[in-house]
């Protein structure tokens, strides 16, 4: 099933690129939030969203907003993906899917792979936007005229 605007997110836990565990339920209530799920760390696509949200960190955290990065890659990979392209945002660990699967992901390029979609949720953990494209640089664009229609 997937989560469609105006569904509330599920609660989950995953650790994140430092082995910390995170838990959804601490932001709900607090601020609006960015999550995308991306399929793989190091790869040209993903590599690019990431740069592009990283780029315009600042202008997501001027709007009171926290990006997250989900994909199922493993927390080591995770850590030294944020370290070489110095991403301020987190990056969360579902090698299990368990998220990908409460927000009903789905997959792309014939079920070959994760699918790219990210989610912007309000901060009472609403969705209010769902954008699913495998075209990476799409999504930052998108996410924060979002974030700016929920600040307004």
């Amino acid at each position: 099933m997937e989560l469609k605007v105006g569904d509330k997110i599920p609660n989950f836990t995953a650790k994140d690129a430092n082995g910390v565990e995170f838990k959804s339920q601490s932001f709900v209530g607090q601020k609006p939030l960015v999550i995308y799920f991306y399929p793989k760390d190091n790869t040209p696509g993903c590599t690019t969203q990431a740069c592009s949200f990283r780029d315009q960190y600042e202008d997501f955290k001027d709007l009171g907003a926290e990006v997250i990065g989900i994909s199922s890659d493993s927390v080591a990979s995770h850590d030294k993906f944020s370290s070489q392209y110095k991403l301020p945002f987190m990056l969360l660990s579902d090698s299990d899917k368990k998220i990908r699967k409460l927000f009903g992901v789905p997959t792309g390029m014939f079920g070959l792979l994760p699918g790219r979609v990210t989610y912007v949720i309000d901060k009472n953990g609403v969705v209010q936007m769902v954008f699913d494209s495998m075209l990476a640089g799409k999504h930052i664009p998108k996410a924060l005229d979002a974030i700016k229609k929920l600040v307004k």
